[in-house]
This record gives C-alpha cells, structure tokens and sequence, in this order.
C-alpha cells in the first residue's frame, strides 16, 4: 500500500525536546499532527512510527519517543500528496517551523491545534482513521 498519513500525537507535559539537527524545541502540553507519506509500504512506516524500539533518524522519531501517537490517519495514493495534506492543516493549525520537511519547500510538517480541529482537519484532507493499531 502507498500514501500518506497523519499521526496524531499526545503530548502531557509541556517539555524541551532535542530534535536531530533542529536543536532543542519547546512543545506545549496538548496535540500535535505529524504528516508524512511512504510510497514503499504504507503500513511499515506507520508501524515503524509506533514501535518503541528504534533508531532515531527522522525529526518525528525524537517527538514520539517522549510523547505518545493516540490517532493515525491515512490515504492511499500512489502520488506524494503530504505537502498538499499539511498546507490543509497549516490553515487551521499552528506550526513548528521546518518541522520533519527538509525534503521539501514547506514551513512544516508538524502542526498543533485542538483534537477537534487535527480530526476535523484529516477528514478534510479525506484521511480515514486507521483502527488497526
């Protein structure tokens, strides 16, 4: 399977986390959405992302190692289509400057908003819940 997700992620604590080559980052407690997208195996990236034993490689990796994913959100696409999915959250959500889009022009690929909005925003983006995890 091909496409792109969503990972909707819980963070407790307001906390400082060292993300990779971005240095130390201040998150707020609350929501975040990480949008992504794997042309090679949909499913293995999600997993991937949810298995707790792994090498840190990209920006997300340190994020959800000190956070927890609660929701994944995803489409099938055989096209990249996660920069068109994260300008839909960047007009609702606030971003994390350069967050996880280094490979690309966007601001980010890390936004924070309410539940109801990162829910409301992946339904926008005709993202279907992913209930196997």
């Amino acid at each position: 399977m091909k496409g792109s997700y969503v990972l909707v992620i819980k963070n407790k604590n307001n906390q400082t986390i060292h993300i990779g080559k971005l240095g130390k980052i201040f998150f707020k407690k609350g929501f975040y959405v990480y949008v992504g997208s794997a042309l090679n195996g949909l499913e293995q990236r999600i997993n991937r992302h949810l298995r707790e034993n792994k090498k840190t490689h990209w920006h997300i990796d340190y994020l959800i190692s000190k956070t927890e994913v609660v929701d994944v959100f995803f489409r099938q696409s055989k096209i990249k289509d996660e920069c068109k999915i994260a300008d839909n959250f960047k007009q609702k959500l606030k971003f994390i400057p350069n967050f996880g889009c280094s490979d690309c022009k966007c601001v980010s690929h890390l936004f924070y908003g309410s539940y109801e909005d990162i829910t409301s925003c992946s339904r926008s983006s005709n993202l279907a819940l992913h209930t196997n995890f």
